[in-house]
């Protein structure tokens, strides 16, 4: 008898055993986000997550033959998250029938390169324009019925003044969450883009009777509501307007703001933020992936930036938008400038803390260094140069270039070494992050226990700069910089790592001196400075440049090897008088 409940145990265990062995592993958590100190991280199967991203040419991914080298040569460049367009008219060629064929190819190729996908819903509007709706939409103008200028001629601009347009992208793109969550059980999708560069242009505002009846319409009580609670966080010349008409709690909007071209944005900011808010709900509500809008910044930039209306997601329409789009995570701007942090700083003063830092659209030329930047100075969570899967291609009268040497590459692959270290000290005070240019003047930084004054070493050209050629611009993707303009530029991120040692990584040549910045001996020397990478999250040192390197003990330079072969500087100071 022992022997045979002995067997039925030994029996039971294997079964047992063979039942744990085939039962399917659960999946990792859904990404979401979460606060560490002043930043907001995305968390990806439970930690935190620094997307080094690029987003597609937008029709590439509507063909899965296409698409099949783009993964590898992602790989290649070091991006481990690509951003990658859902067209509308290809999801629901028929009203109510849809084919999700095109999203499994682009979850599948990703998933099979471990790298994490960032899908961009084309849906009611890209790039303001309603180019991607399906035909059913487009030609049933009465059903679906579009912007009307003062002549009440009509556009390829659906209307944000209408149910039947609002309630038709809400169903396709609720679909496509509830779609992915059932196919993606990996959570290789990390974010989603809703809608695409909203905002209207050619005129400052809708003209249908719709629009002008609502715009003759009552403020809503909402947004009335929320003013008169957030009086000191409201905008600048949001409050100004407001006050400017009286402060009133109830009215028209042109009683409330007053006749003029900014009420005719608040107004379109509104309708814009409604629309797409409740569309994002839809599919929050089926999937709650982290959702955001981008937004189509000035470009060329001037010296300042300027508003460009129409109801943008810009920081002079964002109390709008935070009260009627509370489903969006993340308002970002793309940005295609040579004063990318201009705009950077506009949209964190204006925006924090409640809007993280994520570039969604830039040029991947300045990309280069001013990645760099957004890391370190604003907590970026991420950074995507657009149209950065034919920046290795070939070009006329050129050979095709490796993804591996590209410059932004190189970046990317300093920054991926040091992915760990950043998200550690997100949010902590402890990074800072600099551009600097010829002919400019020193910039101070304090941080931590010295105040770092860094310059552009006049009149020298970036070791390195020429080793490789820039990456071919993105052919209509905004302002790109020429080979001669990016060797004058160079962007560099600082990590403080104790009370006397820095971490130093960029992009061209940066001279940095340093200064006390608490009591104590007057004169900083330099301690040692190394140069190395990481690997597995460990330093790896390599060379100590504390020979001419260090400019007789009273500088660290980045530059040569160290920028040209992606190597990071370890520098430790000390006090002496």
């Amino acid at each position: 008898m022992r022997s045979f409940y002995g067997l039925i145990a030994i029996l039971s265990l294997a079964a047992l055993s063979a039942f744990s062995q085939t039962k399917p592993a659960a999946s990792p958590p859904i990404p979401h986000l979460q606060r560490q100190g002043t930043a907001t991280q995305l968390i990806v199967d439970g930690k935190p997550f620094l997307m080094l991203a690029g987003e597609l040419r937008n029709s590439n991914s509507t063909s899965p033959d296409y698409l099949k080298p783009i993964w590898a040569r992602m790989v290649a460049m070091h991006v481990n998250t690509v951003l990658s367009a859902v067209q509308w008219e290809l999801i629901e060629p028929q009203e109510g029938k849809f084919d999700f064929s095109l999203v499994d190819n682009q979850i599948r190729g990703a998933q099979s390169y471990n790298l994490r996908l960032i899908l961009l819903w084309f849906g009611s509007w890209k790039n303001g324009v309603s180019s991607y709706v399906p035909s059913w939409v487009k030609t049933n103008q009465t059903r679906f019925p579009r912007v009307q200028d003062k002549t009440g001629k009509g556009s390829e601009i659906l209307t944000t003044l209408s149910a039947a347009n609002r309630d038709a992208d809400a169903r396709a793109f609720a679909a496509l969450m509830k779609h992915i969550k059932e196919v993606d059980t990996h959570r290789t999708v990390v974010m989603m883009q809703v809608e695409n560069e909203v905002g209207l242009g050619g005129d400052t505002r809708d003209r249908t009777e719709a629009a002008n009846k609502a715009f003759a319409g009552p403020v809503p009580k909402e947004l009335l509501d929320y003013m008169g609670s957030h009086k000191d966080t409201l905008y600048p010349m949001f409050r100004k307007a407001w006050e400017a008409a009286g402060s009133k709690t109830s009215g028209t909007w042109e009683e409330v703001f007053g006749a003029n071209e900014y009420t005719d944005e608040l107004f379109m900011g509104w309708n814009y933020a409604s629309y797409v808010g409740r569309v994002a709900a839809a599919g929050k509500a089926e999937y709650p992936l982290p959702m955001f809008v981008n937004d189509a910044c000035s470009m060329p930039s001037p010296g300042r930036p300027i508003p460009r209306g129409g109801g943008r997601p810009q920081p002079e329409v964002g109390n709008i938008w935070k009260v009627a789009a509370p489903a969006i995570d993340i308002r970002g701007p793309d940005l295609y400038t040579p004063n990318l942090p201009v705009w950077v700083n506009w949209y964190q003063e204006s925006f924090v803390p409640e809007n993280p830092m994520f570039i969604p659209e830039t040029d991947g030329n300045t990309g280069t260094y001013h990645v760099f930047y957004v890391m370190g100075q604003y907590d970026g969570m991420g950074f995507s140069p657009f149209a950065i899967d034919e920046y290795s291609l070939a070009r006329p009268g050129q050979k095709a270039l490796v993804p591996a040497d590209l410059p932004l590459a190189r970046s990317y692959g300093v920054l991926a070494q040091l992915a760990p270290v950043i998200l550690e000290n997100q949010g902590k005070g402890k990074m800072a992050g600099v551009v600097a240019g010829a002919g400019e003047a020193a910039q101070k930084i304090p941080l931590g226990n010295y105040v770092l004054e860094v310059s552009y070493p006049g009149g020298r050209r970036p070791a390195g700069a020429a080793a490789a050629a820039p990456a071919p611009p993105p052919v209509s993707a905004g302002v790109s910089l020429e080979a001669t303009e990016l060797s004058e530029r160079s962007g560099a991120l600082f990590i403080n790592m104790g009370p006397d040692e820095y971490l130093v990584a960029g992009s061209g040549a940066l001279q940095v001196r340093f200064s006390p910045n608490t009591p104590g001996d007057p004169i900083v020397g330099i301690l040692s400075i190394e140069e190395g990478a990481y690997a597995g999250g460990r330093w790896v040192p390599g060379r100590r440049l504390n020979g001419d390197e260090n400019g007789g003990g009273t500088s660290l330079r980045l530059g040569g090897d160290s920028s040209r072969n992606g190597l990071i500087q370890r520098i430790k100071l000390y006090r002496y008088r």
